[in-house]
C-alpha cells in the first residue's frame, strides 16, 4: 500500500516529507488524527444535523434539485428550523421559520452581519469592493451610511425634496406607453423594466432612456443576463477550479460577459461626471462619489473601484428586482380579477381622475395589502443573500463557529401554516385588521431581509411600487388573451424568483 501512495504523492511533495524527516506512513497516522480530532471536536460543538441525501464531495447539491427553497421549507419540517446542508466540502447552515430568522438578522444582527466567501460573487465585487458583498467591518458600515444618506438627499424619503414626482412622471409615461398596445396581448417586462429603471439611473446617473433605447436595451439585457447566470453558476462557486472546464464554465463566462457591459456603462458614466462635476451643485449619485473621493470625509480610503461598484450594486437592485415584484402584481390581477376590480373600487373612490401620490397611500388600505401579499407569496430573493458569523454563537442550542456561512430561508417565513392560513394562496385581506386597516409589519414577514443587511433601497422600492401599481390599475384592467389559459403563477428560481413570461392585454378604463 505505501508503494501505491509513493507513486501517486508527486515528487515536489515527497522531497519535503524527506527534507522534514518524515515517512509517508508518519503523514497519513497525522492527518487522520487530525480529521479524527475535527470530527470529534465537531461533536462536541453540538452543530446543527445534516438531512438525509448527502453524499461524498457534492454534499447535498443533487438532493437540493431545481427548487432549493421549497425543498429546504420540506426539510424544516422533519429537521427543525436549523439545519446544516453540505454545499461542496461546505457547511451552510440553514435558518427556517420567524423565529431563528429574526433572533440572527435583528435581534444579534451583528452576530451575523458578514458575508461569506463566494466565488460568483467575489469575481464580480471585487472580493467585497461594493456594498452588498462587503465582509461586516469599518469599511462596510462606512460605504452603506454614506450610500444611504446619498439616496435620502437625492429623494428616497417622503416630503420635501422628494423623488415622487419623477416616479409619478415614469408611472404616466409607462400608462401611455401600454395605451399604444390598443387592448393587443403583449409582454410588459421591457416597457417596466425601463420605466422602473429611468429612476434608478436619474439619481444614480443624472439621466433617463426612452423605450426603444438600444444602449439601455443592451444594458438591461446585461443585468438580467447577470443575475440568471449568477444562479445558474454556484456550481462555480462551490467548485471554483471548474470555471476552467470547457463547457461547465458557460455560466461563469457568460457572467463575465454581460457584467463587462455594465462595468464599461458605469465606467463611462463616471468619465462623463468628472467632465461635468459642479462641487457646489451635485446632481445624482455618482457626483455625490466623486466629491466624496476627492475629500475623504465619511468613507475611509474610497477609491474609483468601490464607487463602480456601488453603483453596481445600486443600479441592479435598483432595475431587476423592483421590475420582477412589479410583474408578480400584475400577474395576480390578472388572475384575481374579483380582487383587481377591489382595487380599482378603491383607487376610484380616494383618487378620482388624477395620478395617484404618496399622500393617497395612507388611504388606500387595499392596494397597500395587495403589494404586501405579492411580496409575501412571491418573496424576490426566497434566501436572504448569504451571511456569515462574526464570532461563535448559539442558535436554538446548536453550536455555529465563527465565520460560518448562515443561509436565512425568507421563504419558508411567508409560508408558514403558523403565521398565514393557506399560505399558498392569494389573499391581500390577510394583510388587513378587523377594521380595516392595513397591516404594514405582522410576524414572519421579511420581503427586504432585516438588520444591518437590511435591503439599501426597501424605501424607495416602496415607493415606486405603490405608485407605478396604483397608476396602471387607475388606468386599465388586465386580462388574459382571448381563449388563452391564465399564466402561470408558479414562477422559476434563479438568485430571484421570476414569473413565467406571460402576455396580457390592457384595457383602458
Amino acid at each position: 500500500m505505501a508503494v501505491v501512495f509513493d507513486i501517486w504523492i508527486p515528487g515536489s511533495v515527497q522531497e519535503i516529507l524527506q527534507i522534514s524527516g518524515l515517512t509517508l506512513q508518519t503523514c497519513l497516522v497525522f492527518c487522520t488524527a487530525f480529521l479524527l480530532a475535527r470530527f470529534l471536536l465537531k461533536r462536541r460543538l453540538n452543530l446543527p444535523p445534516y438531512p438525509a441525501g448527502r453524499v461524498p464531495v457534492l454534499g447535498h447539491l443533487l438532493a437540493l434539485g431545481r427548487k432549493p427553497p421549497l425543498k429546504l421549507t420540506a426539510w424544516r419540517r422533519q429537521y427543525g428550523d436549523v439545519f446544516t446542508v453540505r454545499m461542496g466540502m461546505e457547511d451552510v447552515v440553514v435558518l427556517n421559520g420567524y423565529a431563528a430568522v429574526k433572533d440572527a438578522l435583528v435581534d444579534r444582527s451583528e452576530l451575523f452581519a458578514s458575508r461569506a466567501e463566494n466565488y460568483m460573487f467575489d469575481i464580480i465585487f471585487d472580493f467585497g469592493k461594493d456594498i452588498a458583498s462587503a465582509r461586516w467591518g469599518t469599511e462596510f458600515k462606512q460605504r452603506k451610511r454614506f450610500a444611504l444618506a446619498a439616496l435620502k438627499h437625492l429623494g428616497m424619503k417622503v416630503g420635501t425634496g422628494s423623488i415622487q414626482e419623477n416616479i409619478r412622471e415614469e408611472a404616466n409615461s409607462l400608462r401611455k406607453r401600454m395605451t399604444e398596445y390598443e387592448e393587443r396581448p403583449f409582454d410588459v417586462s421591457n416597457d417596466l423594466c425601463v420605466a422602473v429603471a429611468n429612476v434608478s439611473c436619474f439619481m444614480v446617473f443624472g439621466k433617463r432612456y426612452d423605450y426603444e433605447d438600444e444602449e439601455f436595451r443592451e444594458l438591461a439585457e446585461a443585468v438580467v443576463g447577470v443575475i440568471d447566470e449568477l444562479g445558474a453558476g454556484q456550481i462555480i462557486s462551490v467548485f471554483p477550479l471548474l470555471r476552467f472546464i470547457p463547457k461547465i464554465n458557460r455560466t461563469y463566462k457568460e457572467v463575465l460577459k454581460q457584467n463587462s457591459k455594465i462595468y464599461r456603462q458605469i465606467w463611462e458614466e463616471i468619465a462623463r461626471h468628472r467632465e461635468t462635476l459642479d462641487r457646489e451643485n451635485p446632481r445624482d449619485f455618482l457626483d455625490l462619489c466623486l466629491l466624496e473621493l476627492e475629500l475623504q470625509e465619511k468613507v475611509d480610503g474610497l477609491t474609483e473601484e468601490n464607487v463602480l461598484y456601488m453603483t453596481q450594486n445600486l443600479f441592479i437592485a435598483g432595475m431587476d428586482t423592483t421590475t420582477i415584484t412589479l410583474l408578480w402584481s400584475l400577474l395576480f390581477m390578472t388572475v384575481n380579477p374579483d380582487i383587481q376590480h377591489k382595487v380599482q373600487q378603491e383607487l376610484d373612490a380616494v383618487v378620482g381622475e388624477g395620478l395617484p401620490a404618496l399622500s393617497h397611500r395612507s388611504q388606500l388600505p387595499y392596494v397597500n395589502a395587495c403589494l404586501l401579499e405579492v411580496m409575501r407569496i412571491r418573496p424576490l430573493l426566497p434566501f436572504s443573500n448569504p451571511h456569515a458569523t462574526t464570532q461563535d454563537v448559539k442558535v436554538m442550542g446548536f453550536d455555529i463557529p465563527k465565520g460560518t456561512q448562515v443561509l436565512p430561508n425568507l421563504y419558508s417565513l411567508h409560508m408558514d401554516p403558523a403565521y398565514w392560513h393557506d399560505p399558498g394562496r392569494f389573499d391581500p385581506g390577510r394583510f388587513l385588521d378587523v377594521e380595516g386597516n392595513v397591516i404594514n409589519k405582522p410576524d414572519s414577514f421579511m420581503p427586504f431581509s432585516g438588520g444591518r443587511r437590511v435591503c439599501l433601497g426597501e424605501q424607495l422600492a416602496r415607493m415606486e411600487l405603490f405608485l407605478f401599481f396604483s397608476t396602471l390599475l387607475q388606468s386599465f384592467t388586465f386580462k388574459p388573451p382571448e381563449g388563452a389559459p391564465p399564466p402561470a403563477t408558479d414562477g422559476y428560481f434563479t438568485i430571484a424568483l421570476r414569473p413565467h413570461p406571460f402576455q396580457f392585454c390592457a384595457i383602458p378604463r
